[in-house]
């Protein structure tokens, strides 16, 4: 487990807006690979298709990996993420085990029990999150060493197909199809392979629903627990239009309230329609939280008409994300879908000419 970098990366983001990477979905277009390219040989004869597991690509196409994160560091990037958004068993299993419900079925914790025992999904989840960890680590290090000013390697942690919060049988509203003890253990079960990688800090993100996401930091306090170190976390949720996690439905108060006592590093908004839309939620966060702040909205609506799938161009994310940073609401400022190196290089041109948002003292 890496050194605990919290009060060094408190006073990067107390002197300057910091950057995030761009969208690594997006950015994959660019190398145009195919199904075959996906698989490769270890996953040549996966029962199912593996071109959208982005994933995957850590372990099939490693040197692609290596350049998007390589690209992003030279874009601006002082943090880059690991490619392990899906990187956990529970994720993994949609790609390779067929679904019951196929077959008259239904997906419920018994099924879900044996997903987290199967021993292929295992070594994959732990082979994605350390192989991952190891690309970004790789390139973080040498540009760290290149230009003389240290960049963070974040594992990423997403969200998964799955809700604690709301039930998927109208007919049957006490029934959930797994449980809050087996979606800690698949994070917990992914945090401790991307520790062991190598990564400097936790990034929970996209986060639609917040009982999904207590579970991820429930498993993330356990196993500093169990290693007697910690790391600095962050917290990204995905809100929509009303201003609420898409599917547990809380407020941006509401979901402060439920995280502050992880005492995160930072704590932002990600994804969602665009900057347009998260702005008002942005400066919400802004004035109700004690910690720093991130954002990383999405280029627009998707689009299949536009180069990248999204509406916005880098001049369109940088003239966004530079109101927000020129309005004092953020410490941290990047891209989500839609977002390329070009993108990032942008808004890293037209948010680091403002001063990061002031973080307000600790009131406990």
């Amino acid at each position: 487990m890496r050194p605990d970098l919290t009060s060094e990366l408190q006073d990067l983001l107390a002197s300057r807006i910091a950057l995030l990477d761009g969208a690594m979905g997006t950015t994959i277009r660019d190398y145009e690979i195919d199904e075959t390219g996906a698989r490769g040989k270890r996953f040549a004869d996966a029962p199912k298709d593996l071109l959208n597991n982005g994933d995957i690509l850590s372990l099939t196409r490693p040197e692609t990996i290596g350049d998007i994160h390589k690209r992003f560091l030279e874009a601006g990037s002082d943090i880059i993420e690991t490619n392990t958004f899906s990187a956990t068993t529970l994720s993994q299993a949609e790609f390779f085990v067929e679904d019951p419900r196929e077959q008259g079925g239904r997906k419920d914790p018994s099924f879900f029990q044996e997903i987290l025992e199967n021993e292929f999904l295992r070594t994959l989840a732990e082979d994605l999150n350390l192989e991952s960890t190891r690309l970004a680590r790789e390139q973080a290090d040498r540009l760290s060493e290149e230009s003389g000013s240290r960049r963070y390697v974040a594992g990423a942690i997403g969200p998964l197909t799955l809700s604690l919060t709301n039930a998927p049988d109208h007919d049957d509203p006490s029934f959930r199809p797994i449980t809050f003890d087996q979606v800690r253990e698949s994070y917990l079960h992914q945090a401790r392979a991307l520790v062991e990688g190598g990564c400097d800090l936790l990034l929970i993100e996209t986060i639609f629903d917040s009982l999904n996401a207590k579970a991820a930091l429930v498993a993330i306090q356990e196993l500093f627990v169990e290693k007697g170190s910690s790391l600095p976390v962050i917290v990204s949720a995905a809100v929509g239009s009303g201003g609420a996690t898409l599917i547990s439905a809380q407020r941006i108060s509401a979901f402060w309230i439920a995280i502050q006592h992880v005492q995160p590093l930072a704590v932002g908004l990600n994804c969602c329609e665009g900057p347009d839309v998260l702005r008002p939620f942005v400066a919400e966060l802004a004035d109700s939280v004690d910690c720093f702040t991130s954002c990383y909205p999405n280029a627009g609506l998707p689009n299949p008409l536009a180069p990248t799938g999204f509406d916005l161009g880098p001049d369109d994310m940088a003239a966004c994300m530079g109101e927000f940073a020129k309005s004092g609401l953020l410490n941290i400022a990047g891209g989500c879908c839609g977002n390329t190196p070009g993108h990032l290089a942008a808004i890293a041109g037209a948010v680091r000419k403002h001063a990061p948002r002031h973080r307000p003292p600790t009131t406990a």
